[in-house]
C-alpha cells in the first residue's frame, strides 16, 4: 500500500470545501485504518505500507512500514514493490469499502492459472488495486496518474509487457465529498463511514 501520513493540508484536499483541512485528514486517517485493517484480516503473509511520513495509531501492529523514496509516482511504486516477495496485491487508500474478502478474491484471481496480473478499475478512470504474480520494475513506467484513462493506460502497459491481466470488480474512489457520502453509505460499518456521518451530521 502506498499512502501519505494523514496530516491536515496534505491529504484529501479535494474534500475542502465542505471539509476543513483537519476534517479531511480525519477522513483520510479513517480510510487508512480501514484499508490496513482489511489487509491484515485478509491473511496476507506480510502487509507493507510505503508511507510518506510517519505511522500513527491508525497503523495496526504487524504492518511493515517502509519509506516511499523519491521521484515520480512510477519510481515510488517500483520502490514499494521491491519489498514484495512472490504474488502480491497493492491497494490504495481511497477505497475504504474494499474489505478483506475483496483482497482475498484479488489474490485468488492473481494466483489462478494463466494469470500474471490483476487490475481493479476505479469509477474515476484510475485503479484501486493492482496485483502482480512477480514484481516487474517497468510495470508503472509511462503511466500518468489522475487522468480519466489512467486505468486503461495501466492495463495497456501490463499487456505491453506480456502480462496476462484479469480485471477485478469496479470500486468508487473517494476523491470528493459526494464520493465520501456514497462510499460511506455502501460500507456503513467502517470507521470511514463513522467519520463521514459525524461530519455530515
Amino acid at each position: 500500500m502506498l499512502a501519505k501520513q494523514p496530516v491536515p493540508g496534505r491529504v484529501k484536499t479535494r474534500l475542502c470545501p465542505p471539509c476543513s483541512p483537519a476534517e479531511a485528514a480525519a477522513v483520510a486517517e479513517a480510510a487508512l485504518a480501514d484499508t490496513l485493517g482489511a489487509a491484515c484480516a485478509a491473511g496476507a503473509d506480510r502487509v507493507v505500507l510505503a508511507l510518506d511520513g510517519r505511522p500513527g495509531p491508525w497503523c495496526p501492529p504487524g504492518v511493515r512500514v517502509v519509506g516511499q523514496g523519491t521521484g515520480l509516482l512510477a519510481d515510488r511504486l517500483a520502490a514499494a514493490w521491491a519489498h514484495a516477495e512472490g504474488p502480491a496485491v497493492q491497494v490504495g487508500m481511497d477505497t475504504p469499502q474494499v474489505g478483506a474478502a475483496d483482497l482475498v478474491g484479488a489474490m485468488a484471481a492473481l494466483t489462478a492459472p494463466g494469470t500474471d496480473a490483476v487490475l481493479g478499475p476505479a469509477t474515476d478512470g484510475g485503479w484501486w488495486g493492482i496485483g502482480l504474480r512477480r514484481r516487474h520494475p517497468y510495470a508503472f513506467v509511462g503511466v500518468p496518474t489522475s487522468l480519466p484513462d489512467t486505468g486503461e493506460r495501466q492495463a495497456r502497459r501490463l499487456a505491453g509487457l506480456g502480462l496476462r491481466t484479469r480485471l477485478l470488480a469496479w470500486h468508487r474512489d473517494v476523491d470528493t465529498w459526494p464520493d465520501a457520502v456514497v462510499v460511506a453509505a455502501a460500507a456503513p460499518a467502517t470507521a470511514f463511514a463513522g467519520v463521514v456521518r459525524g461530519l455530515a451530521g
